[in-house]
């Protein structure tokens, strides 16, 4: 009886896109999971899945969500009362009891009507760097380019009608409303969704063409939360939790059995989940724990919104009183009472990641598949990284779920600014040189033939000047290499890598107005971007030519860009002149330009 039930169970997810098998081991654990099934609700009763053509919501007019009626009289999937949970409103903010049998209700869940099984892809830059077999499971290929629909729609594809009849109320300023918008699309149901008014035009779009009528209200996504539980009681709709409940976390757990199906007879080291409210990994790791127990689940979150791995540390769930924003999909402030319950017993460890790390991470996933990961998605390669790091490992079979790829377009210019430190590819220090002619090439000579990838300077007055100066690397130890060149030189230097007012504001604010520099000329240049043409450049000028401003930055393309103010008496401008024409790079003055008038000239020239 028990191999017959699996049997159905089995092909019932054939017909939803299943082509993998299990290994003889999986197989008689879910064999076993099964007879369960069988013995809870008498001898006779048993999980029956069919797959029957359903009415469309868009082809019956007035269509009713008939697979949302109570579940002993649904006519295309008939569920054992006894495997499900007490469902209860959750207006009343009240739970019936959960019974701890997440496999079972993985195989029965019904995310396969809306969503797709992901696929398994190697990432073979990261797998040649790391020394380790990388593996992405890609969530990002979901309809709603996050796994969130999965558990969206398995909460309210299984809700009674009662629950669902007045509509349905999420709040959400990302992935969650999306996956909430369209599953309620697909089940005829209202959904209205609560965003804070901050939220990217982007997300907002995204919600209202999948559907949902998107409700802008507060300033943080805690205001718009209860205002969302406002609009549940006028209204008499059903709130959709983004992770704290059963159905949620069995929706997420289908990534786990993928999991087991697509490395079914290959070893597996561990899997990498990014943590949130802890939905995800709960589900993922109720069952691979039931089904592959020696594979280690790693959970990982930013270092700045830690809440699982506190919550963890001191054996109760905590409040965060902040949370870093970076990786907005995973900001909460107190995980879920049932993920929380579900990762004590699970969960192998949590790692954590910076903003440098995940931004690195952004861009490792891009330069294997092409794709770009938003923070969140991208949360769970930063910590494979940072795992191998740590453990030396090698020859390894690991997996990093890609969660999510809804990345608002305007915080790109960022994460490719944060990307090379993170990946350890540039350094940036602050370097004190004479202020007279000639330090200026001095530094540069001393620089080598490194690579230079920041250079901001402006004259102060005598006797010092600091120069903000970016270096690529290939490694941590490039950035230590790279600060002992500098004091060997005998220049006084400092490794701001690490710094965040330096990385984010500082870079951006060296110069202001230089007092006395009657004598200043401005020219903006462009040049082959390719070792040595900096030098060249400088080896131009006469070395009496003080240089009272520079600035460059690497923006990855074929091109230099240079900002230089010079400080050239008027006898000598002809000659200036002629060196430039000398070069061969583009050049154009910007002595009269209105910005630099504004905030860069000496107030002597204004």
């Amino acid at each position: 009886m028990a191999t017959d039930i699996l049997q159905r169970s089995l092909t019932a997810h054939s017909s939803l896109g299943f082509t993998s098998t299990f290994a003889p081991r999986e197989l008689n654990l879910l064999k076993n999971e099964q007879s369960k099934v069988i013995n809870v609700g008498g001898c006779s009763s048993y999980v029956k899945v069919r797959r029957q053509k359903r009415p469309r919501p868009w082809l019956t007019p007035n269509w009713p969500p008939h697979c949302c009626l109570d579940r002993a009289s649904a006519s295309e999937t008939v569920l054992n009362t006894e495997l499900s949970y007490n469902w209860v409103d959750s207006r009343s903010n009240q739970q019936g009891r959960v019974q701890d049998r997440y496999l079972e209700r993985v195989l029965v869940s019904r995310v396969y009507e809306v969503a797709i099984e992901s696929s398994l892809t190697l990432a073979p830059s990261l797998t040649k760097r790391l020394g380790n077999n990388v593996l992405l499971k890609r969530e990002d290929e979901q309809p709603v380019f996050s796994f969130k629909i999965r558990g969206a729609y398995n909460l309210m594809a299984n809700a009674p009608y009662e629950l669902l009849k007045n509509g349905v109320v999420a709040a959400s300023a990302g992935n969650h409303a999306q996956g909430v918008a369209l599953a309620a699309k697909r089940l005829g149901i209202m959904a209205i969704i609560v965003m804070p008014e901050t939220t990217p035009k982007i997300k907002v779009d995204a919600v209202k063409a999948r559907g949902g009528i998107a409700v802008l209200h507060g300033d943080n996504f805690d205001e718009a939360k209860e205002y969302a539980q406002k609009l549940v009681s006028e209204k008499g709709a059903f709130f959709v939790p983004p992770f704290d409940h059963p159905e949620v976390i069995a929706g997420q757990g289908t990534i786990g059995l993928e999991l087991v199906r697509q490395m079914s007879g290959k070893p597996l080291h561990a899997v990498f989940v990014p943590v949130g409210g802890g939905g995800l990994i709960a589900g993922i790791s109720s069952v691979l724990k039931r089904l592959r127990p020696e594979v280690k689940v790693i959970g990982v979150e930013p270092v700045d919104s830690d809440a699982m791995k506190q919550s963890l540390e001191v054996g109760e769930r905590v409040i965060l009183k902040q949370v870093g924003v970076f990786a907005d999909g995973v900001a909460v402030k107190q995980v879920g009472e049932e993920t929380f319950r579900l990762c004590q017993k699970y969960v192998d460890e949590i790692i954590l990641v910076d903003t440098d790390e995940i931004c690195a991470a952004i861009k490792d996933v891009f330069e294997d598949t092409r794709s770009i990961l938003e923070p969140a998605g991208a949360l769970s390669i930063a910590g494979l990284k940072s795992y191998v790091d740590r453990q030396k490992c090698s020859d390894m079979n690991l997996i990093a779920i890609a969660s999510g790829a809804n990345m608002n377009f305007d915080r790109l210019r960022y994460v490719s600014e944060r990307a090379e430190i993170g990946e350890y590819r540039e350094a940036v220090f602050a370097v004190t040189i004479p202020e007279e002619p000639g330090s200026f090439r001095k530094l540069i000579q001393v620089i080598g033939d490194c690579s230079v990838t920041e250079f901001n300077y402006r004259y102060a007055g005598p006797p010092e000047a600091h120069v903000f100066v970016g270096l690529g690397i290939s490694d941590k130890e490039g950035a230590q290499q790279a600060l002992k060149r500098f004091h060997d030189a005998g220049y006084k230097a400092l490794n701001l890598s690490e710094n965040e007012v330096a990385k984010l504001h500082l870079r951006h604010l060296v110069g202001g107005k230089a007092n006395g520099l009657t004598d200043e000329l401005i020219f903006r240049f462009e040049f082959p971007e390719r070792p040595g043409a900096l030098l060249k450049f400088l080896m131009a000028l006469r070395p009496d030519w003080n240089i009272c401003l520079f600035h460059y930055r690497n923006h990855g393309t074929d091109v230099g860009r240079v900002l230089v103010g010079l400080q050239v008496p008027s006898k000598e401008r002809d000659e200036l002149k002629d060196s430039i024409e000398s070069l061969g790079y583009a050049a154009v003055e910007e002595t009269d330009n209105v910005a630099y008038r504004l905030f860069l000239a000496s107030h002597e020239r204004l």
